[in-house]
């Protein structure tokens, strides 16, 4: 596997102070900027987007000045395959907000704690996946196999989500086991009290949805993100940083999402690229006797060109293309 550089030991404190940042910022976003409800506007989007690439990026800096070029470049690499794969739920988002016909002013709330949550998980799978590399190095074969296995499969699949019923869906079958559940929304609440019987509303249900699709979505980013780098602070960095942009991106691209028609065929082949990076140092070794490695600066120019191509052609291809109608459901 590429470990040009040895991992660097960090220390305790910067793994708290990089927490305790994110939580800052974060509390600053519900309690200080979001602190009412109200429909975000693309213009706020647009800001919030700069914000979060921009902070993105200062890390990045930070990384290549702290712990080398070699490091950065993993770094940059792993936050923009994360970034990327997770614009796959930006269409789960607007499937599931149509579905549950989510007032838009309300959204913003749902995705916050589905990100929230989602970060826990993600901190738990890294946590657990580095520790499994360390001691079982055939599992990065097993993670490459797999993530060229999901590339293919993307490539080839056929038909849409758009008619899936959620409702069908075994996270929700599940928390309506457990709650009960109302027919209406009570504003952006998740749960409700209605003839003396607490109850979750339908936002609840929306929100159990993104938390069940991210958790599916992180078996594909995780390997990928170890296909770059194993370096336990690099991958939940890059991670945790890609999905705090998530939302704003969401309010970004969710009307003209319909758009991006070869960005699923786009992140098919990043996987399947990653997949090969991954397995090619053991495989090259096994047949010509000498591990063979994609350096990771170009592994970056690859991913971004792939990127850039799909979302390029896609807007070439769907220029007069009319608007379509998003899935909605009474709720």
């Amino acid at each position: 596997m590429e470990n040009a550089v040895a991992n660097i030991v960090v220390p305790l404190w910067v793994w708290v102070a990089f927490l305790a940042g994110v939580l800052a910022v974060l509390a600053l976003d519900l309690g200080v900027f979001n602190r009412k409800a109200h429909v975000v506007s693309v213009k706020e989007a647009a800001i919030w987007t700069s914000v979060w690439v921009t902070l993105g990026l200062a890390f990045a800096a930070i990384i290549f000045i702290w712990q080398g070029q070699q490091k950065g470049f993993e770094w940059l690499t792993g936050y923009v395959v994360e970034y990327s794969l997770a614009v796959d739920n930006i269409f789960v988002f607007v499937l599931v907000f149509g579905y549950f016909n989510v007032p838009p002013q309300y959204r913003h709330r749902v995705l916050f704690w589905g990100i929230l949550g989602a970060l826990v998980m993600r901190g738990a799978m890294i946590g657990v996946g580095s520790a499994l590399i360390k001691e079982f190095h055939w599992l990065l074969i097993v993670f490459g196999l797999f993530l060229l296995y999901t590339g293919i499969k993307m490539l080839t699949q056929k038909g849409s989500d758009d008619h899936v019923d959620m409702d069908k869906n075994p996270a929700i079958k599940l928390a309506k086991r457990f709650f009960k559940v109302s027919e209406n929304y009570d504003g952006q609440k998740f749960f409700t009290v209605q003839n003396g019987v607490r109850m979750a509303t339908p936002l609840f249900l929306v929100l159990v949805f993104i938390e069940f699709t991210d958790l599916i979505f992180a078996v594909d980013s995780i390997p990928a993100i170890f296909a770059i780098t194993q370096d336990p602070f690099i991958v939940f960095t890059s991670n945790v940083m890609a999905i705090l942009g998530l939302r704003s991106l969401y309010f970004l691209l969710a009307d003209i999402v319909d758009r991006f028609v070869y960005l699923k065929t786009g992140l098919a082949v990043i996987l399947s690229f990653v997949g090969v990076k991954l397995l090619l140092p053991d495989v090259s070794k096994w047949i010509l006797g000498e591990s063979i490695k994609i350096p990771t600066a170009v592994s970056l120019g690859v991913i971004v060109g792939i990127l850039a191509i799909s979302v390029i052609a896609s807007l070439i291809k769907t220029a007069n293309k009319p608007d379509s109608p998003k899935l909605e459901k009474e709720v």
